[in-house]
């Protein structure tokens, strides 16, 4: 079994997040009932650049879709994964050969070879985490709310 809290560090998260512009999302749909095209979405309206890597779009938010990330137009910060764990190690070493930054795989998306690959690659990897919830829980409004802050503040004074 993979110890996952090597690749859910908060401070190597933040670290991915504050330095990101562009974010190649592999499997991004334009169907909107799908997570990815949610995700995608919200980075989106959050000023991050979204690329579509799918063969079977044409276009999302506007953006191209490209068929694999050896297609990019432009260099990417994250690789963020919404495929099945076994097409992770080719997308790990497309991601080295393109010169990522980071490779994140979601919920779900456990790849103890793929985050090697990616590793020895010279990129962060984030595993089993959503990136709009720890953007929204780091950076966004459930941060200036104060979660994640470790102070309970629900107690009433008498």
């Amino acid at each position: 079994m993979t110890d996952l809290r090597r690749y859910q560090d908060p401070a190597a998260i933040q670290r991915v997040l504050q330095s990101a512009r562009t974010i190649a999302v592999v499997g991004l749909s334009s169907n909107e009932l799908r997570a990815s095209n949610f995700v995608g979405y919200y980075l989106k309206r959050h000023g991050y650049r979204v690329i579509p890597v799918n063969p079977r779009e044409t276009q999302v938010f506007g953006e191209e879709s490209v068929p694999s990330l050896a297609d990019l137009p432009v260099p990417v910060d994250i690789v963020n994964v919404f495929r099945d764990p076994s097409a992770v190690p080719e997308i790990a070493r497309e991601a080295v050969e393109v010169g990522a930054g980071a490779l994140w795989l979601q919920f779900g998306v456990i790849s103890p070879a793929g985050a090697r690959i990616a590793r020895e690659g010279g990129l962060e990897v984030v595993m089993d985490r959503c990136l709009k919830v720890e953007h929204a829980r780091l950076l966004g409004r459930m941060h200036w709310m104060g979660f994640d802050t470790g102070v309970i503040a629900g107690s009433r004074q008498l």
